[in-house]
């Protein structure tokens, strides 16, 4: 993972930074129903665990059950067009959303995460992207 954050976002003096200090794993469980993804960061302030994706209510979608380092527990909403890949949870006072899009040739997702405290107007929380690697 490539995470790219603007000046002050982990406090008042904190500089701008780009890390590629996380790693994601993408891995089928047994039985191709549901797929975990794992993330681990480097970076102090960023927290690292487990996600499931599978079916949910809606065809045209699948959720994301989230869990992390922080003790933080969320349900996302995910979907995968052709190109785009989109994470999103409507929840009051801290709405989120995720959109990336899938390079040419298929090793990289580049994306951006945003925040809205009303799903109306929403802010730039950082970037994200997930880069293929080759072990």
């Amino acid at each position: 993972m490539e995470a790219s954050f603007r000046a002050g976002y982990f406090g008042p003096d904190a500089p701008a930074i780009t890390s590629r200090s996380g790693r994601t794993t993408f891995e089928w469980l047994e039985g191709k129903f549901f797929l975990s993804q794992r993330f681990v960061n480097d970076h102090a302030a960023a927290p690292s665990g487990l996600a499931i994706i599978g079916p949910g209510d809606k065809p045209e979608t699948l959720l994301q059950h989230y869990y992390d380092s922080r003790g933080v527990s969320r349900v996302y909403e995910t979907s995968f067009d052709s190109r785009t890949w989109k994470v999103w949870r409507a929840a009051p006072g801290f709405w989120q959303r995720y959109a990336g899009r899938l390079a040419a040739g298929g090793n990289r997702i580049d994306g951006a995460w945003e925040s809205s405290t009303d799903g109306k107007e929403w802010k730039h929380d950082f970037d994200l992207a997930y880069i293929k690697s080759h072990h």
